[in-house]
């Protein structure tokens, strides 16, 4: 299965990845080639019900690509500021209303040293640098857990040379949209998810999430 394919499945597409990522080029191709309408979500998160902005973009009619940032707060929260506005909890509730829409998240992700290289021609501070790596594994393990509440599709850039592209077209030229035989790939295999948090992990007073065995909400593609 490819993605083209893919999106065919879900009228709603929650895309998400960590800074330095191609976002923009993927959700450009969702709304010229398949229609779908493409909307961001605010990052600016109401502070008593942080995913309510969230669950109102999916009352919208019609095939939705959403650029969000609700997983990112759960990664980026707690590296930066040592704490996610956004519980586990109130993801649960929110991946469940996504599958219920016939939805999926979209996790796109690339190599590291990729990323690190494209912040750093950005001019990104060092310590924006320094967590690369971790947010890239943070990522890894929201959407393992998620995909037992939603369907999850991991899409991997795969540049050709070097960083590849910019693909913010706020940092200089906007990179080009994928081919489409760029969506064309076979998925190699499906990813091992997280078990379910535990009530001391969805609170932030227990240890980090470990993997277990698949599960068949994950699947795996390449960009």
């Amino acid at each position: 299965m490819n993605l083209d394919h893919a999106v065919t499945q879900h009228r709603t597409l929650i895309v998400e990845g960590c800074d330095g990522v191609g976002r923009d080029a993927l959700l450009a191709g969702l709304a010229r080639r398949h229609g779908y309408t493409v909307t961001r979500a605010s990052r600016d998160l109401p502070h008593v019900d942080p995913v309510r902005p969230y669950r109102e973009l999916l009352q919208q009619d019609g095939a939705l690509a959403v650029d969000a940032g609700l997983v990112g707060e759960l990664v980026y929260g707690p590296l930066r500021r040592g704490h996610s506005r956004v519980t586990w909890i109130q993801a649960f509730d929110f991946a469940e209303a996504v599958a219920e829409r016939h939805g999926a998240f979209v996790h796109v992700t690339a190599p590291v040293h990729v990323l690190e290289d494209r912040l750093a021609a950005r001019g990104a501070s060092a310590a924006a640098l320094a967590e690369i790596d971790a947010a890239v594994t943070g990522y890894d393990h929201a959407f393992s857990t998620l995909a037992e509440h939603a369907p999850v599709l991991t899409v991997e850039e795969r540049p050709v040379s070097g960083g590849g592209p910019d693909p913010d077209p706020d940092h200089g030229e906007a990179a080009p949209e994928p081919p489409v035989a760029s969506f064309a790939r076979p998925f190699p295999r499906i990813r091992s998810p997280c078990r379910s948090p535990s009530r001391a992990e969805l609170t932030g007073t227990g240890p980090k999430l470990v993997p277990h065995a698949s599960h068949p909400h994950g699947r795996r593609l390449a960009l």
